[in-house]
Order: C-alpha cells, then structure tokens, then sequence
C-alpha cells in the first residue's frame, strides 16, 4: 500500500495510508473532476490523484500550512474551520462526499487559511498542486468549470455574510438547523450529521451555552427534538417561517 506524507505548520509530517480508485467509477456526479473525467486531459491527470483514508477526529488539514494540493471527498463528512479572536474556532462550512476542501488558498496563497478535520470515517481524493496546474492549462473546459464553481463559492460567501450579520442568535441557530438539514437530510428521524452543541455554536458563532438554551425553546415549541448528540427537526416549515424574511435559502 503506498503512503503519502503531508506536511504541517511546523514542518513535521503525518503519513497517512493511501489507496487508488478509478475516477471514471466514482459515484460522485457533483465532483469536478468526476464531471470531466471523459476528457482526455483530465482523465490522464486523475490517474496521478492519492486517496487518503481518515480516520473520525483526523485533521487532514492544518491551518498554515504550505499550500501543497486540493482535497475532493469521496467519501465522509468534514468541518472545516478557522481560528478567530483569542484561538476561538469558527467553523466556515461542513462538507460531504464530491466537495472540494483547500480551494481557497489554491493558487492564491502559499499557506491553507483552514483547518479540516474528518467528522467519521472519510475518504480523500488528493491531488498535487503542480498535477491541476497542468490540467487547468491544458483543458479549457475544465478550468472553465472551476472558475464557475469559485463563482458560486463566492456568491454563497457574501449571501451568507450578509444575512447572518443581519440575524438574531436564535436565527442563527435556526438557519444553521436548516442548513444541515438541507445538505446531510434526515435519516430515522435526525439530522444524518451528529453534532456538539459546541460545534452547533461554531458555526452559528454564538456561545454553547445560547445553543443550549435555544435548543431547550425549540424543544419546549415541538420544533425539533433531541437524543444525545442527535437532533430531529420535527416542523421544517415552522423553522423556514423564523428566518423567511432574511430570504436566505442557500442549497447547500
């Protein structure tokens, strides 16, 4: 089994196990390089890809560290964060299977601005730096693909930013119920994303203790339920309606 070796903020390194999946046999339609795999170009180049296999808990990403490839989920969920004010963690997004993570700093930076960690057993399609540059000159139709998913990326950025500067913390949190709802769906009844009131708070940015409390309201009004870690949104609409107003309906 071959290993791939990525390095950390500290120049140390973490090794993880590595296995090979063909790309023209990956279930994962929204993946760009799944999209496009048919040209002759990109499937050349995805033959050079190293999936990476994480472990619940693993960071695969660490905030400043050099800026070395992309990483597309093929398989699992992942919060990616970064450190605010006084080492406080944000998380900016949780991303599943046939999304990109470290695009941002790709091309732009010389170090990852985020984090990522795996929320459960996940599987990570990784490709190098200089392996996408010569794809993206080489293959017009990609690069065209990328550049209008960086477009969207940033539309959801400003939308986002906009609405939630204009949020009350119970919105907030409302929206963030919703939008986990939207993206991970329910499954037996819970949210298919186990979450800690703390990490329900990172996103909404507001306080664990706010998370709690609200969660308790929610409760009390038979909005949503609650077991452990695991949430149950039980009137999806009656949550659209508290937040109706900012219009902010984000897919994902």
């Amino acid at each position: 089994m071959n290993t791939l070796t990525v390095h950390t903020r500290n120049a140390s390194s973490k090794r993880y196990n590595v296995l090979k999946t063909a790309c023209e046999s990956c279930l994962n339609a929204n993946c760009l390089i799944n999209r496009n795999v048919s040209s002759e170009q990109v499937a050349l180049f995805s033959n050079e890809k190293t999936e990476i296999t994480c472990k619940k808990g693993q960071q695969f990403i660490i905030e400043g560290a050099p800026v070395n490839g992309l990483f597309f989920i093929l398989k699992g969920k992942v919060k990616v964060y970064r450190t605010g004010i006084h080492g406080k963690e944000q998380i900016v997004r949780f991303a599943k299977e046939g999304e990109i993570i470290g695009h941002r700093g790709f091309g732009t930076e010389e170090y990852y601005s985020i984090g990522a960690i795996a929320l459960e057993h996940t599987e990570l399609c990784y490709f190098s730096k200089d392996t996408l540059q010569k794809a993206l000159k080489s293959n017009a139709s990609f690069a065209y693909d990328l550049m209008l998913f960086y477009a969207d990326e940033l539309n959801r950025s400003e939308a986002k930013v906009k609405s939630i500067s204009q949020m009350t913390v119970r919105e907030r949190v409302v929206d963030t119920l919703l939008y986990i709802n939207r993206k991970f769906k329910d499954q037996n009844g819970f949210l298919n994303l186990a979450l800690s009131r703390r990490e329900y708070a990172d996103y909404a940015g507001t306080t664990e203790e706010q998370v709690i409390r609200i969660f308790s309201s929610l409760k009390k009004e038979n909005l949503i339920h609650t077991k452990g870690k695991k949430v149950g949104i039980i009137n999806v609409d009656l949550l659209k309606r508290e937040i109706s107003e900012h219009n902010f309906y984000l897919d994902l």
